[in-house]
């Protein structure tokens, strides 16, 4: 297969870390976005195969911003093929948002925040790759890193279950628009994941309530997400455009 360029949003740590190396690893260019950790993102670099790859850097609740990173990617590698909408305004502590323990301005700090960049910022960005690609008559893909908690629900982060909910949306959409044009659009929907972010979560009863949520008695890894955005992206799985694949070792099934 041809090198592709692959952009991969929220690639400093995590899903996409994972994601980047993988696509490395087929010999694809790579370019390592972060909202604003450049040095976790410069590790990220690092640990790439091959040669050609870059760091991009800016909050993509920022449509500006969101506009500049893709125009960055398409300059410094020549064009891109492949996005990968990971970054994302995860649930912690600071942001968790329950309707009996926030007030009005929380709850509407946090909803803005997650929107802007787990929707809007997502939706700028596949509006540019894919304006870039229909300008040169070229196919591509997008694959979208949506979440388990879309369709569970997110009680403590309403506004994380929707974006995310929103962002499946979304790509359906994309998908049936960008058909015609050789673009496939796809998303995944992880469960737990183990990454960096979430090892305090694994210790102790609250790790084994966790793990014992799937019938493996495990949690996710992000080199398993990482594998299905790699076959979601390539030519082969065109015709799964428009799918939401889940991705939670059976700890959820949806009806």
């Amino acid at each position: 297969m041809v090198p592709r360029r692959v952009l991969v949003t929220g690639a400093s740590r995590g899903i996409g870390r994972a994601v980047a190396v993988a696509f490395a690893e087929l010999g694809d260019r790579v370019a390592v976005h972060c909202g604003a950790n450049r040095g976790d993102a410069e590790e990220t670099l690092r640990l790439l195969s091959g040669e050609g790859h870059v760091v991009v850097v800016g909050d993509l609740g920022d449509p500006e911003v969101a506009g500049r990173v893709v125009d960055d990617v398409v300059r410094v590698l020549g064009g891109v093929e492949v996005l990968v909408n990971n970054a994302a305004v995860a649930p912690t502590g600071a942001n968790r948002h329950a309707v009996a323990d926030v007030t009005y301005e929380d709850w509407q700090a946090a909803w803005r925040r997650m929107v802007d960049v787990n929707l809007l910022g997502a939706a700028n960005l596949t509006y540019r790759v894919a304006r870039h690609l229909v300008d040169r008559g070229a196919a591509g893909s997008v694959v979208n890193v949506g979440s388990r908690g879309a369709f569970r629900g997110e009680p403590d982060f309403p506004a994380y279950g929707a974006t995310k909910a929103a962002l499946h949306a979304f790509g359906q959409s994309m998908a049936v628009a960008l058909a015609p044009h050789g673009i496939a659009v796809t998303s995944v929907a992880p469960g737990f994941v183990a990454t960096e972010r979430q090892e305090g979560k694994l210790v102790g009863a609250g790790g084994d309530e966790l793990r014992g949520q799937s019938p493996f008695g495990r949690v996710g890894t992000p080199q398993e997400v990482a594998a299905a955005v790699l076959y979601l992206a390539s030519p082969d799985a065109a015709w799964a455009s428009g799918t939401v694949l889940d991705l939670n070792g059976a700890s959820y099934l949806r009806t």
